[in-house]
């Protein structure tokens, strides 16, 4: 398979908005764990999730003044920043069970928050009323776009030019635009040939039937994991062509490991993740066996959660 074409200049651009990927060498959690362990967090991105790299790669270059998303969270309130930045419009569908932190600040932002239950209707069904009401709106996906995946390239290429020498690196999968845009960026980094993982929860794990039956799988509800950002009904077309020929390995990580991943990037990195965040952690507690004698990358994909349930969390509570 050709993997998709990166465009420089747009590149260039966004490395001048974004805040670099912060790494971070967890000395405490890399002995216990008994490996080499960096981590890369996107807790300090503007808006506190790597999504702001694929928002606004996406906004700056359409054309469109109003663009109608769907979100649990992240891709909206970085979407509604970045609207907020380039002085465009923005409506954001997300689940009425979303982190009010994330409402909050999509809110904060600008941006028209339009909440839905999704037990009644779909994400996809409220943006095509939505859409219909606003045709001339840019309709974006949070994973499914080719600005999308090449704003998360970005920190691909971070990664692979920061001079660590990896073996391999573990990323959350949702819809998968944060794994295939790491891998397009590798691909265009001075480390090229880096193993990628992806870490899905068990209980939403669509990318790992997907790959084992070779076509999309897709739920007909959205699994109610922790991990909130992993909440999607299916991977991206466009994702699953390039995660099905490129991942070394898809884990399926359980709910108890993902609280157990969390709380060990607070006590031993002192690094505050979301639930979907720690996903990359859990994974390599819950396959160790994986990643004996590896130097090993973790990829935080963000820190947008509830201060109760990060609480609750912390202290040991379901």
């Amino acid at each position: 398979m050709t993997l998709p074409a990166l465009c420089s200049s747009r590149l260039s651009a966004l490395q001048k908005v974004v805040n670099p990927t912060t790494f971070i060498k967890p000395y405490k959690l890399a002995k216990e764990l008994g490996l080499e362990l960096f981590i890369a967090s996107e807790s300090f991105q503007k808006t506190g999730s790597f999504k702001f790299r694929a928002a606004y790669n996406l906004a700056a270059n359409i054309s469109n003044e109003l663009i109608i998303t769907a979100s649990s969270g992240n891709f909206g309130q970085a979407l509604a920043c970045a609207c907020a930045i380039l002085k465009k419009g923005c409506i954001v569908v997300m689940p009425d069970n979303s982190a009010r932190v994330k409402v909050d600040a999509t809110r904060y932002w600008g941006a028209q928050v339009d909440l839905l239950d999704t037990r009644l209707k779909s994400r996809a069904e409220r943006v095509a009323e939505l859409a219909a009401e606003n045709p001339e709106a840019y309709l974006a996906s949070a994973y499914d776009d080719e600005l999308v995946i090449e704003g998360n390239s970005s920190l691909g290429i971070e990664i692979g030019n920061a001079g660590l020498d990896l073996d391999a690196l573990i990323v959350p999968v949702g819809g998968g635009g944060l794994c295939s845009g790491i891998i397009l960026g590798l691909k265009n980094s001075k480390s090229p040939n880096l193993d990628v993982f992806a870490a899905e929860p068990a209980i939403a794990n669509d990318a790992s039937l997907s790959l084992s039956a070779g076509r999309i799988v897709s739920f007909e509800q959205e699994a109610q994991s922790i991990a909130d950002g992993a909440r999607t009904l299916s991977l991206g077309k466009r994702n699953f062509e390039i995660l099905k020929n490129s991942l070394a390995g898809l884990l399926e990580v359980p709910e108890e490991s993902i609280k157990n991943a969390l709380r060990r990037y607070f006590l031993e990195a002192n690094l505050k993740v979301e639930p979907t965040g720690a996903l990359s952690l859990a994974a390599l507690l819950s396959h160790p066996e994986k990643f004996e004698a590896k130097k090993l990358l973790c990829v935080v994909s963000g820190a947008n959660v509830d201060p109760q349930l990060f609480a609750e969390l912390l202290v040991g509570f379901s």
